[in-house]
């Protein structure tokens, strides 16, 4: 008959039997993948985070059968799919609730990456990607954010298109471009809508894709840091391995379980979460002749927005010595006369632009920049971190307690975010600040400091 010779019985055999490329890719990354043996509950966020992008998607698909993105009616599209259409008003929960838990799950994923260091080598272009699909989905919330054209969507959307006008030179015409006109209007919210269900998805899809094939050529990290591959039985399969089908689909349905109970708790009962996840604002139709008296983005932009805020011009000073601190710490640990250069003509630049008079840049722009490093500067975490073990586990408890300290400082920036400014929160912002960069900054010297604990050559493993 010309079939290929099936692996698999059943309706699997059947298919590897007419398809073997399709049953190929199952067996090399799910039943023929050696995750390692110590997973513990940290490791359901990957898995997670799949199933609400599936939610978003579907979601998104339904929610879009009924949407107009036309500034005159997309307000009250959004009404007639909440009031009119039948299960619409859970489908639109199900998705702005969606979006929050996406960002939540990642959180997670990100935290215990950074718990158990799987950001090290071999896993750099693992991260890299990671990095990317993050900021691919701060984009694609963004774009969505505009298009219920309720009040603080409308102007979240008009104060982060007009942080672009600060960069010199190509910042007016870059503010304009992303508007696709001279204010925010019916151009904005058209290209925002395609690139919101069809560009962005589909780039985060491929960058999935990306992820997980470069997590499987390299291998999963563990709880202990210890790269599995290293120890291979006679099979040539890892000895502290086991396949990721059955184990952990089962492991990962276990824990999807329980995110589903969270999950739709909130959307049945709290799909508002009390103004965090939708904001009371949205619920007035966007007017573009009053301002609305507190201005926040979504609650998870909210520190990188008190990066940009805390920024003052009082604040140069400090910003200033510490770039000096940083550039002198920096000089004296290269080496090479010409890396030495480059460091002190680097630092000297970053001061003058800080502090000097005449060629200080506006605080604004100094926001914007921080901002912005604030969340690229995950990109450099392999090469920051230099301690000798991967795992928090291995390393000395002060080290533990940095991280909590750092996460604690990136909670309160979140926290404050959301609330009106004054001088005492401005203050607190700036000292948050001050640790969520320091934390990053110094990490090549602190990472190696201390007494670790020698890590195991295997996996510590109980069977449960």
């Amino acid at each position: 008959m010309g079939l290929h010779t099936p692996r698999y019985k059943g309706l699997l055999g059947w298919v590897d039997a007419r398809m073997p490329s399709i049953m190929d890719i199952f067996e090399t990354h799910v039943a023929g993948y050696y995750a390692p043996k110590n997973f513990n509950f940290w490791y359901f966020f990957g898995s997670i985070a799949a199933v609400v992008l599936v939610i978003q998607l579907v979601s998104g698909a339904f929610l879009a059968m009924h949407y107009k993105p036309d500034s005159r009616l997309a307000f009250w599209s959004v009404e007639l799919i909440m009031r009119e259409v039948q299960g619409g008003w859970l489908i639109r929960y199900m998705h702005s609730v969606g979006a929050s838990f996406f960002f939540i799950v990642i959180y997670f994923h990100i935290f215990r990456a950074m718990l158990y260091g799987s950001y090290r080598t071999p896993r750099e272009i693992v991260w890299i990607a990671g990095c990317v699909l993050f900021l691919a989905l701060m984009a694609e919330s963004f774009f969505g954010y505009l298009l219920p054209w309720g009040q603080m969507s409308f102007w979240g959307a008009q104060v982060i298109i007009n942080l672009f006008s600060s960069i010199p030179v190509i910042g007016p015409d870059l503010s304009t471009w992303i508007r696709g006109d001279f204010v925010i209007g019916d151009a904005t919210l058209n290209r925002f809508f395609a690139l919101h269900t069809m560009v962005m998805p589909t780039v985060m899809i491929g960058l999935i894709v990306a992820h997980v094939m470069a997590l499987h050529d390299v291998g999963s990290n563990n709880p202990d840091g210890i790269e599995i591959k290293e120890h291979l039985g006679d099979d040539g399969k890892p000895l502290d391995g086991i396949p990721f089908h059955p184990y952990y689909t089962v492991h990962d349905i276990y824990g999807i379980a329980f995110f589903f109970i969270i999950y739709f708790a909130v959307v049945f009962f709290a799909p508002e979460m009390g103004g965090v996840f939708l904001e009371g604002n949205n619920f007035i139709p966007a007017d573009p002749m009053q301002t609305p008296l507190h201005i926040a983005p979504l609650w998870y932009f909210t520190p990188f927005y008190t990066i940009l805020r805390a920024t003052t011009a009082d604040f140069l000073p400090w910003l200033g010595g510490a770039v000096l601190a940083l550039g002198a710490l920096t000089y004296f640990t290269v080496r090479g006369w010409r890396v030495r250069l480059f460091v002190a003509a680097l630092t000297a630049l970053a001061f003058a632009f800080a502090t000097v008079h005449k060629v200080q840049l506006d605080a604004k722009l100094w926001g914007v920049i921080l901002m912005a490093v604030s969340v690229t500067i995950l990109f450099a975490l392999p090469w920051l971190d230099r301690s000798p073990v991967k795992s928090m586990r291995y390393r000395p408890t002060w080290h533990r307690v940095l991280l909590f300290v750092f996460i604690a400082a990136f909670l309160v920036l979140g926290y404050f975010g959301m609330q009106e400014p004054n001088p005492m929160r401005n203050l607190i912002s700036q000292f948050c600040m001050a640790i969520y960069f320091g934390f990053f900054a110094l990490m090549p010297w602190w990472s190696r400091m201390g007494t670790f604990k020698p890590a195991p050559d295997r996996v510590r493993f109980t069977a449960h």
